[in-house]
């Protein structure tokens, strides 16, 4: 180990060894290779030396007896300027070091094969201890992940994705000291900042994945490339002038109301330097207003926002609809989160090359200011500082109206919000007679075998969805749901397949699979926390071995698995289970749920099948899908039927589109139907997997 520049940095390698003992840390020859560091010009280089083998062991004692037992890996790619590359990286450190988080250990995974190749260039993260781990040292369980990725101390339980991830660093910080009260603030109201996944969230798609990606596009585009500013940068700018809707926003409108009436500007409350270390942040002419400032600012300090004057009776008067409009202060709004620590290491490289590139900003005002407005919150210079940024000092920027348009027509159409209408008019009707004159209709394949069932009562309690709060009806539907489900799944899978549970909730199906099929193992992944911790412990308390558990976004598994299956899957989340799918050449059993929110999205367009688009609009198609909700047992049973023809339309689409990717597809009702509201279930098999 050696202290270089504020950052110590390990390399640790296990050679000649089988995967499964360098995974778990089992070192069964006499020598292992460390590695010991020499500084060079440039940074840290790594060159081998070898000790012992009761060291080694000491060590990995010590590694482990250590409290904080969480592995946070990080991609390694390069280094520009001040920045870790890819950004995601650099976004991380940065908020290990706003929080002053050492609860986790650190691992740069470098994207080249060669560990000892590498160097690391000084100040990486302040004094964060960052270790080099080679990507086939990585736990089985991120193997299957994009980085970043934590792992718990078993390495059964991984955390991936960068929103995923920075929460967790957040929630964990917390938890240490309770006083950080600051840092929880960061997941805005009710915690829910950048909690939505990428695929649904156009927000959380332009903070964790469009922003990053741009801003590296951009860095790494030659000089004939990178003249215009990219569309996501114009997106962003665009966000940061709409209106602020925020919790009980209705009073702080009618303040900024009567501030504008009386024509008061509210004093911007002081960041005492000896509190903060910080500048005070500079009252502007432009909007945000003052008070918005101080609404914001007393957030950040722990003070009482600024209460006004009693109202005036005209003010109190005044319908909500009249009332201003708040300004944004910070990117999501009047608050600062972490959504601003995920665009302040991109924006600020973005900057910086625009900077050098002689670039004129005047048309970025927002961005501007917002840029110059997130220096002021207390601890971000320090932890620029500590992560080797040179902030800038821009000076106040104000576009001219025809910039503004000129800006906004640069944003492609792709990146707009839909704003197609989608409440529509009439009934499912027509939609369906055109399917119909066209020779298509909701076709059912004949379930393959509609009594098979589990012998539940000779289950562990732990195996039964009625583990918890259940009610006695909803555990009995829940366990026909699982007999259909299961049963699919056991005529597909061979011994040593991995079988991977999607949307996965409490783990109701991965748990029963990985019990009933010892011989195969078991990925859950869902997204969110609590129900997957519950799927754990119901794990844990069978003592199960072959299961896995993955909390992340579906786009941030990439492993490669042989059987997908998802028990009512909501809306698009459907049609990214199957797209996984049809990516890994996967067998799937999948029962869809909420029809009704479905949509187009960034990489799902509707209908999906060449033989729907021929015949049906999008708007047409949202029709099938809105009353493809109208199934509840409370309606007409007319009612009901329809809702199930147009299920089964819906449905029909899925599998024609996935048929075009050589799969054969059957769409069947569970049985018995009243298990569910939203009983369809697709079984696809690949073709190539028929004939075996």
């Amino acid at each position: 180990m050696l202290q270089a520049m504020g950052v110590t940095v390990v390399a640790v390698t296990l050679l000649d060894l089988p995967l499964w003992q360098c995974l778990h840390w089992m070192i069964s020859t006499t020598e292992v290779y460390l590695y010991r560091i020499c500084l060079n010009f440039h940074g840290v280089k790594i060159y081998p030396n070898k000790i012992s083998c009761g060291k080694e062991l000491n060590l990995r004692k010590k590694m482990k007896d250590n409290v904080a037992e969480e592995h946070l890996y990080l991609a390694f790619s390069h280094q520009y300027r001040d920045s870790i590359f890819p950004l995601h990286t650099s976004i991380s450190l940065f908020l290990l070091s706003y929080c002053d988080c050492k609860l986790f250990k650190v691992f740069l995974v470098p994207t080249g094969e060669d560990v000892g190749d590498q160097c690391v260039a000084k100040n990486l993260a302040g004094d964060l201890e960052v270790h080099l781990i080679s990507r086939c040292q990585l736990p089985v369980v991120v193997q299957s992940c994009s980085l970043p990725a934590v792992v718990v101390k078993d390495d059964k339980f991984c955390r991936a994705g960068l929103s995923v991830v920075l929460r967790h660093i957040i929630q964990k910080t917390f938890e240490a000291d309770p006083s950080k009260k600051e840092v929880l603030e960061l997941l805005g109201f009710k915690k829910t900042c950048l909690k939505a996944c990428a695929e649904v969230s156009q927000w959380t798609r332009l903070c964790e994945i469009s922003i990053p990606l741009a801003v590296e596009r951009f860095l790494t585009a030659s000089s004939e490339h990178c003249q215009a500013i990219p569309p996501d940068i114009l997106l962003l700018e665009r966000k940061l002038g709409e209106p602020v809707r925020v919790h009980n926003d209705d009073k702080i409108r009618r303040q900024k109301l009567q501030q504008q009436k009386a024509g008061a500007k509210a004093a911007v409350p002081v960041l005492g330097e000896e509190a903060t270390g910080e500048l005070k942040p500079e009252v502007h002419e432009h909007p945000p207003s003052s008070l918005e400032l101080s609404v914001a600012f007393s957030k950040l300090l722990a003070q009482e926002a600024p209460d006004a004057n009693r109202e005036a009776p005209n003010i109190r008067r005044t319908k909500t609809s009249d009332l201003p409009l708040l300004d944004h202060v910070f990117a999501e709004g009047l608050y600062f989160t972490v959504a601003d620590l995920v665009l302040l290491p991109c924006i600020h490289q973005f900057l910086v090359s625009s900077k050098k590139q002689g670039k004129n900003l005047v048309n970025l005002p927002l961005i501007s200011s917002w840029y110059r407005r997130v220096q002021e919150v207390p601890g971000v210079k320090k932890a620029a500082g500590k992560c080797n940024m040179e902030l800038l000092q821009l000076p106040e920027l104000v576009s001219s109206p025809e910039e503004q348009l000129q800006d906004s027509a640069s944003v492609p159409d792709e990146l707009e919000e839909d704003h197609e209408d989608s409440h529509f008019i009439g009934g499912p009707r027509p939609t369906m007679t055109k399917l119909m004159e066209n020779g298509i209709e909701a076709k059912f394949s004949p379930h393959p075998c509609p009594s098979w069932t589990l012998d539940w009562t000779s289950l562990p309690s732990a195996v039964s969805p009625g583990e918890g709060k259940m009610s006695q009806d909803r555990a009995l539907r829940k366990q026909q749901q699982l007999n259909n489900l299961v049963a699919a799944v056991t005529k597909l899978a061979k011994p040593g397949d991995l079988i991977v549970d999607f949307c996965s909730g409490g783990g109701h199906v991965g748990i029963v699979l990985a019990y009933m099929m010892p011989s195969c193992q078991v990925v859950l992944i869902e997204n969110k926390e609590l129900s997957l911790i519950r799927a754990k412990d119901r794990s844990d308390e069978l003592g199960l071995n072959n299961i896995w558990f993955i909390q992340a976004n579906l786009d941030y598994f990439n492993g490669t698995f042989n059987i997908g299956v998802a028990l009512h899957a909501c809306g698009v989340a459907t049609d990214m289970v199957i797209e996984h799918c049809l990516r890994a050449r996967a067998a799937f059993v999948i029962s869809p749920c909420c029809y009704g929110f479905i949509q187009n999205t960034v990489k799902f367009k509707y209908p999906r099948s060449h033989q729907f688009k021929e015949i049906l609009s999008y708007k047409e198609h949202m029709i099938l899908c809105r009353f493809a909700d109208q199934t509840a047992v409370q309606l007409p049973p007319e009612r009901r039927l329809i809702g199930k023809q147009c299920m089964g339309l819906v449905d029909l689409d899925r599998a024609w589109a996935a048929e075009e990717h050589n799969y054969s597809v059957q769409v069947i009702s569970m049985e018995p139907e009243s298990c569910s509201p939203k009983n369809n279930m697709f079984v696809g098999i690949p073709t190539e997997c028929e004939s075996i």
